[in-house]
């Protein structure tokens, strides 16, 4: 006959034993702890609307990379276009402007531009008549944007040969004039600017400064923008971790390639000091992938456009990112996840091609660590939100990265604060329920943010819906992080959140 103690015993065996193979293969019981963590954004990867100030002092800072102009024709009334998107002519006969009348910008130096169009190819010239046909920028024309004033939005623009452009009618767009004067509306030569994107990036602000001020900038930046005192912060609010994207050139450092400037791996191996020292746990996140696995930003796109995955050197490059950091940090007591690509967007990224990487970055993972999880982010755009389950249940502790918005999409547009609370309780559940199974891999809640479109909401209701983020982001099975830990957003920034009472931890 058993005893008691005998019977208590087995529980205690049986018990171990669901732990331990739950950690062996990363389901849903974390034997460790929940992730509660603020991601260090627009540190080592930067974003100009998180930090505005960077980007204050670079040179004709209106025309940095990427930033999409249009441009309406004087005489003609009508916009400068790319024919067909782009592999033929310029016209200007466009009576409103949206993708194929937008120029995206190279910048060569804070004077010299090239344009992009939008199926890719460069402007150029045909002896005298303007055409988009080459796909390689070193092939294409440089222009110059001449400027009235400073307040005006009266430009012209000058080849390279000493020529301007000039919109001979609607059909005829040429470069055949040496001498200009004045800026009178029936001068083909003139033409009204409209600025109709900006991109503020990594790869904006470095070849914005040029290397030597890029240099002395980003050097002062990675120095203040985040210190020991913001770990110390961090550990003593009721966090446990620390999310930090970096971006793929920090494999490069000391000496990254062009335009990159070469300092951040040093920041990073302060945060793990810092951690360490303060108990806090690192998910290592890469954040921009080289040619950029969304066209955001914070992906470090030069123009917007999304090149990521589409050849296997590429993917190896990535593979290779991965490799070098784990292998840097996998005997620190800090390191606890990797995750191998933020916010890979669909269509451009496909499954297949992502599974392929996602394979490959998970064996570069455990190559160098066994105890460290690897995070997948889950794609934006059209995908079917399990569709990494398959892959990941052929690993050793996998875990899937989901991000909940309640900003970005127009469904929130005139909901209540109420409504706006409501639905995380409700349907932002229901999505946590729904991808979280007990033999299916960990569930990361990677991003969200206090902020929402509701106007005139009062701190109280702020206070509200922080605390039902919390309730429900809190029973992801791997945790969560706040974005952003400081931001010039108020409501994106968890310091000011914290610090004002808006949310409590």
């Amino acid at each position: 006959m058993m005893t008691n103690s005998m019977i208590m015993n087995i529980k205690i065996w049986f018990v171990n034993l669901i732990m331990l193979f739950a950690m062996i293969h990363g389901r849903a019981i974390n034997s460790e702890f929940r992730v509660k963590a603020v991601s260090l954004g627009g540190w080592l990867v930067t974003e100009g609307w998180m930090k505005p100030s960077l980007f204050d002092a670079i040179p004709n800072k209106d025309f940095l990379d990427g930033t999409g102009l249009q441009f309406k024709s004087v005489t003609t009334g009508k916009y400068l276009c790319a024919e067909s998107g782009g592999g033929t002519i310029l016209v200007a006969n466009r009576t409103t402007a949206s993708s194929w009348e937008t120029f995206r910008l190279w910048r060569i130096n804070e004077e010299t531009f090239r344009f992009r169009v939008f199926n890719k190819q460069f402007v150029g010239l045909d002896e005298i008549n303007v055409v988009a046909i080459t796909n390689s920028s070193t092939e294409s024309e440089t222009f110059y944007i001449v400027k009235k004033n400073d307040t005006s939005t009266l430009v012209r623009i000058k080849a390279s040969n000493g020529y301007y452009l000039q919109a001979k009618s609607e059909e005829l767009v040429t470069v055949d004039v040496s001498e200009v004067r004045g800026w009178e509306d029936n001068d083909p030569t003139v033409f009204q600017l409209t600025i109709a994107a900006r991109l503020q990036g990594d790869f904006q602000l470095t070849n914005g400064y040029g290397p030597i001020k890029a240099a002395q900038v980003m050097k002062e930046h990675w120095s203040t923008f985040i210190v020991e005192d913001d770990f110390k912060f961090i550990a003593s609010n009721g966090l446990n971790a620390v999310r930090i994207p970096v971006g793929w050139w920090i494999a490069s450092d000391p000496t990254p390639p062009w335009p990159y400037v070469g300092g951040s791996l040093h920041s990073l191996d302060n945060a793990f000091s810092w951690a360490q020292k303060y108990g806090l746990k690192i998910i290592i996140d890469l954040h921009a992938a080289p040619g950029s696995q969304n066209g955001f930003q914070h992906s470090s796109t030069r123009d917007g456009s999304q090149e990521w995955g589409k050849s296997d050197e590429n993917i190896q490059q990535t593979v290779d990112v991965i490799s070098l950091l784990t292998a840097r940090y996998a005997k620190s007591p800090s390191l606890y996840a990797i995750e191998l690509l933020n916010e890979p967007l669909s269509p451009g990224v496909t499954l297949e091609r992502l599974t392929k990487y996602y394979k490959a970055g998970y064996d570069a993972v455990r190559k160098h660590s066994t105890a460290a999880y690897v995070v997948m982010s889950n794609r934006l755009g059209p995908s079917e939100h399990r569709e990494l389950f398959p892959l990941a249940n052929s690993f050793t502790r996998p875990v899937i990265d989901v991000h909940y918005y309640s900003i970005f999409d127009d469904l929130f547009e005139n909901m209540t604060a109420q409504q706006n609370i409501d639905f995380i309780y409700n349907n932002r559940s229901s999505d946590l329920n729904f991808i979280t199974a007990s033999n299916g891999p960990l569930i990361f809640v990677g991003e969200w943010v206090s902020d929402w479109r509701v106007k005139n909401a009062t701190k109280e209701d702020f206070q509200r819906f922080g605390k039902a983020q919390i309730d429900v982001f809190g029973r992801a099975t791997f945790g969560w992080a706040y974005w952003a830990f400081k931001n010039a957003n108020q409501h994106w920034s968890l310091e000011w959140m914290i610090n004002n009472g808006y949310i409590k931890l």
